[in-house]
């Protein structure tokens, strides 16, 4: 006879963990997902993404969605912000009915940099390191347009940019937040300046690898104010391929070194992307930087329930995050507790705006079982 103590608890995934001064009483975290759910003018979080977060309160860690630090910031249709007093004030009624399910929540900071659009931008040009074309696509209200050449962001620039994050990341802690992550993976900002192909600055933010990692780092050290230190993790994505964007040697060496670097700043975790998730996970791509980081580390790309219960048992994450699998299940935790299958969700609902492939997916049942 199979006993709960058989089904849940011999499971690394449900074991508790330490994240800085988090406290998750399981490992599977919620990952961060654009769902384009904020359909109104000033970006404001509705009771819809009230009803997602709760729904979902179950992991050990929700990390929402990325959030806009700044109007200059934005590069997405209908994604919310936290740049304005509508803003906390919605987004604390999903921090408290998280809570009141005793759920724990981060807010993840995006900036979209040169990968934005005029269309965004009341007909500007995006700013960036240097004034280079990603060669990427921006998701318009008319659809996805083709990145421009953005213009070079002046010392100015970049001071704002810090500051918009400094002002975000105190917004979210009077919005009542577990504290904030920093959008650092894909196209970006903050992967921009990382990027030698993209940044050829001769200032003090590029021409060489530690200049360009000062802007992540100055981010870093101005976002973890409110949380004294502790609340603050940071999503990197050594492994990401597009455009410009290359997993070479250098680029994971330049990465080797930045992951190092994060020891002397104060990140509570590293939530690393993975290569390609297509396949089954690479255990062996986190643990070269697992080796190089002193603190928990989340993992994410391609796992499921066996996958990433194996990835914990080796040691090589503390967590392990999904984020197709939490749309479609938003009793997750619970699926793997009781090795229940999962649902499929629906990528034609995944940015529609509305009710549907949001917060209609059902739990499971026990006819389920």
């Amino acid at each position: 006879m199979t006993t709960i103590q058989e089904t849940a608890l011999d499971q690394p995934l449900l074991r508790p963990a330490a994240l800085g001064e988090l406290r998750l009483p399981n490992r599977v975290v919620m990952a961060p997902a654009t769902r384009a759910r904020a359909y109104n003018d000033d970006l404001v979080p509705t009771e819809m993404h009230v009803a997602y977060y709760t729904q979902r309160a179950g992991a050990g860690l929700i990390v929402t969605e990325g959030t806009w630090v700044s109007e200059r910031a934005i590069g997405f249709v209908n994604v919310p912000g936290i740049y304005s007093e509508a803003q906390v004030a919605a987004w604390r009624r999903v921090t408290g009915a998280v809570h009141a399910l005793g759920g724990r929540i981060v807010l993840q900071l995006w900036h979209t940099g040169a990968a934005s659009h005029p269309d965004h931008l009341g007909g500007e040009r995006p700013a960036g390191p240097s004034a280079i074309d990603l060669e990427e696509k921006s998701f318009t209200a008319t659809g996805p347009k083709p990145t421009v050449t953005p213009r070079e962001m002046t010392a100015e620039d970049i001071e704002a940019a810090i500051e918009d994050h400094r002002a975000a990341a105190a917004n979210a802690h009077r919005a009542g937040f577990d504290g904030v992550e920093v959008h650092a993976i894909g196209p970006y900002l903050i992967p921009q300046f990382l990027n030698p192909r993209l940044n050829h600055r001769t200032d003090a933010y590029g021409g060489d690898r530690a200049r360009r990692s000062r802007l992540l780092l100055e981010i870093i050290d101005a976002v973890a104010a409110p949380w004294n230190g502790c609340g603050t993790g940071v999503r990197l994505s050594p492994y990401w391929t597009s455009g410009h964007f290359q997993a070479d040697e250098e680029t994971l060496a330049d990465y080797d070194a930045l992951v190092q670097e994060l020891n002397d700043h104060p990140v509570a975790y590293l939530h690393l992307r993975g290569p390609d998730p297509s396949g089954a996970p690479d255990l062996d791509a986190f643990a070269r930087y697992r080796r190089r980081f002193d603190g928990p580390l989340i993992a994410n790309g391609g796992f499921d329930r066996e996958t990433g219960n194996a990835a914990i048992e080796a040691g090589a994450a503390d967590a392990v995050s999904f984020a197709r699998p939490f749309i479609a299940n938003p009793d997750l935790v619970t699926r793997f507790a009781l090795r229940r299958d999962l649902a499929e969700g629906d990528p034609a609902t995944y940015y529609t705006g509305g009710a549907e492939g949001y917060v209609d997916y059902p739990t499971s049942t026990w006819q389920d079982a």
